[in-house]
């Protein structure tokens, strides 16, 4: 895994992203440093994973100003997903219930070669291995996921893992090849209060990689740069509430048309430009239909994240 490279900085002004059926979130506003932790915190259906999407060059915004790692979007949008990648984002990328760990691990070291230029044929030199075995032990080591403390080691199915094991799985994948950004999506789903601090944590491991990390949870930590998608109250002002979030008595929400709005990034990107890691995560048994409508939409509109 490669940690030298600089974690990207994150720069919004007003930024949203509106479909055919009204905005899925507008009027946000991000300041954040190379390997900051970047929390966003909203109710479910107020655009939180469509704004990690857009983030990470797979959704493209429609409204504002924003840099990723110094690359403005949505212009550089097939480059700024090159740089970055996701996990834990239901209905676009998953972890399969029937693979075992070593079979993620491996099919991700696979699709790296394949986004480096390298050949992924078989049999590998002795040189490609080590290699390929070293970037999968460094992902695992800054996750802190051992292998020997799962039933079944490396063969252990995906069914079988805790949740946390299943978080800390998904963001190895992410980082394994050194993206510059990471947005993980429900990152304290049904876990206890104890497990809640442990994945913030291990977020907060990552970006001492020099990784940049976005993530979506109900309960962010004080040292977080907090990012809020959450619709301002009917009483706020109409300036207030735009810095936030579009009121709903004046644009109505519709989660669903979330990411029809974004036009294929693939469309407008060359083969070269598609992400070198992306991340995989478990699927929400707390959002609401629509969210994981959302999440399939946008993985329709702009391919393998």
């Amino acid at each position: 895994m490669n940690t030298t490279r600089q974690g990207a900085a994150v720069d919004a002004r007003g930024i949203g992203v509106e479909g055919p059926r009204g905005w899925a979130f507008r009027g946000i506003d991000i300041s954040a440093e190379p390997g900051a932790l970047i929390a966003v915190q909203g109710s479910s259906g107020s655009g939180r994973t469509c704004l990690l999407l857009a983030l990470t060059g797979r959704m493209r915004i429609t409204a504002g100003e924003a840099t990723v790692a110094g690359l403005p979007l949505p212009k550089r949008i097939g480059t700024v997903r090159s740089r970055t990648a996701i996990a834990h984002v239901p209905g676009v990328v998953e972890l399969e219930p029937a693979l075992t760990v070593a079979e993620h691990l491996k099919e991700q070291a696979l699709l790296g070669h394949r986004f480096q230029g390298l050949s992924a044929s078989l049999p590998w030199g002795r040189r490609q291995k080590e290699a390929t075995r070293a970037r999968i032990d460094a992902a695992l080591a800054v996750v802190g996921l051992d292998p020997a403390s799962l039933v079944k080691g490396l063969r252990t199915a995906v069914r079988d893992l805790e949740r946390i094991e299943a978080l800390r799985l998904s963001v190895a994948l992410g980082i394994m090849h050194g993206p510059q950004l990471l947005a993980v999506d429900d990152v304290d789903l049904k876990l206890s209060a104890a497990e809640r601090a442990e994945a913030w944590e291990l977020l907060r491991g990552v970006t001492r990689t020099g990784i940049t990390v976005v993530a979506a949870g109900s309960e962010a930590p004080a040292d977080a740069v907090l990012v809020r998608t959450t619709p301002a109250p009917a009483a706020a002002d109409t300036a207030a509430a735009d810095t936030v979030a579009a009121p709903a008595a004046k644009t109505p929400e519709a989660p669903a048309a979330e990411a029809p709005a974004a036009k294929s990034a693939a469309d407008e990107t060359p083969a070269a430009d598609a992400p070198g890691a992306a991340g995989t995560g478990t699927e929400s048994a707390t959002h609401t239909g629509t969210d994981e409508e959302e999440a399939a939409d946008a993985f329709a509109e702009t391919g393998r994240a």
